[in-house]
């Protein structure tokens, strides 16, 4: 059932997921590949959820679910830069969901290999 369709004229909305973590197997030296290491992906993006907010109906907004598995996917293939990753990632998303705008990816590394005591490094793609 449509309702207060006159209230929501125009509006646009994001969608969030935060902290999803995987154990992957990126990077540049030998025991990065070989045992891998943690990451913490955090994303937005932009889009109308007119639709979604007068329905509230899956079909008609992005499911967090599709989200996260084409992030899971594209985590599980090994590359030796983040960069390549959210590359990737990004390229995954605004091809199964033209309809996102404003799209916004961190990766972070946790405790990269850089010879002292560092929480992580990360890699931030945004949409301008």
């Amino acid at each position: 059932m449509l309702i207060f369709t006159d209230k929501l004229t125009g509006m646009k909305g994001k969608i969030e997921l935060q902290g999803m973590k995987f154990h992957a197997y990126h990077g540049v030296l030998p025991q990065e590949t070989r045992v891998g290491g943690e990451f913490v992906v955090n994303l937005s993006f932009s889009m109308s959820h007119l639709r979604s907010l007068q329905t509230d109906n899956l079909a008609d907004t992005i499911s967090y679910a599709e989200v996260y598995e084409l992030v899971k996917t594209e985590m599980e293939v090994p590359s030796q830069l983040l960069e390549h990753v959210a590359g990737r990632i990004s390229a995954a998303l605004k091809t199964h969901f033209p309809e996102l705008s404003g799209l916004r990816l961190k990766i972070s590394k946790k405790s990269p290999p850089l010879g002292g005591e560092v929480e992580s490094a990360s890699v931030i793609l945004e949409d301008e």
